[in-house]
């Protein structure tokens, strides 16, 4: 089959209908790649993101609802996203809940709430897909963080759920090789924490102040890594690349 007649690559990006998941589709979609954009609540986003990617070139976009604390949602998720195309070259654990948790208010329905997203649904949308990435020889990148390595105050189920992520990562760079890569990308400051997670101006101030390069990042820093994850690096796998403008430096 020649280049001009091989099907374009397909990726899945969870939580893709805003923020960071939504320029990571862009990029991808810039770059030739089919994407399938999953969605919680934001159908209205989702839907407007896939139509804008389907009028510049014709069906390579779709959008598919989906509830990540939910096991039968995460199957569901994967298999459609599989049979979309009939290939799947890319999985984006993009999608993440974020708010503070401090021990001693901390909930079982926060724990729930926030492993099930984090941690639980990567693990399981991934295993769901393996035959699909197995069959491409395709790319896994999970969305890290910072915080981790260095825990932030009073989010220890959040940190715990990054940290085990991280952990996940490199596990599944050596047990799914050689036939599927997998890396992920630690963001520093990019776009401030939104619904429940929001960080004040002074706290705000004080990681621009341990960051080298001393100001935000923007949502291209990270799309871009992540397009470069799963197009220009066959032979990168278990690592996890910091988009931190340094900060991780001075933590």
């Amino acid at each position: 089959m020649s280049a001009a007649t091989t099907p374009a690559p397909v990726a899945l990006i969870t939580g893709a209908a805003h923020r960071l998941g939504a320029r990571t589709a862009q990029v991808l979609h810039q770059r030739g790649w089919r994407v399938i954009i999953h969605y919680r609540s934001r159908e209205q986003q989702a839907n407007t993101l896939a139509g804008d990617l389907n009028q510049q070139r014709e069906n390579s976009a779709l959008a598919i609802q989906a509830d990540l604390g939910q096991m039968g949602e995460i199957r569901r998720l994967g298999q459609e996203a599989a049979a979309q195309w009939g290939r799947l070259d890319g999985l984006i654990n993009n999608a993440s809940v974020f708010y503070p948790t401090p021990t001693p208010e901390a909930r079982e329905d926060d724990w729930n709430t926030i492993l099930n997203t984090n941690l639980k649904a990567p693990f399981f949308l991934l295993q769901t897909c393996l035959p699909a990435l197995r069959a491409a020889r395709g790319s896994v990148v999970n969305m890290i963080d910072i915080y981790s390595e260095r825990p932030l105050p009073d989010h220890p189920l959040y940190c715990a759920s990054k940290a085990g992520l991280a952990a996940l990562t490199r596990s599944w760079a050596k047990d799914l090789a050689p036939d599927i890569r997998v890396n992920g990308v630690s963001p520093g400051a990019i776009l401030w924490p939104e619904g429940g997670g929001e960080i004040d101006e002074q706290h705000q101030q004080a990681i621009l102040d341990k960051t080298a390069l001393a100001r935000t990042g923007s949502p291209d820093d990270i799309a871009a890594t992540i397009a470069f994850l799963v197009n220009d690096a066959p032979f990168i796998t278990g690592q996890i690349l910091p988009v931190d403008g340094g900060r991780s430096l001075n933590m």
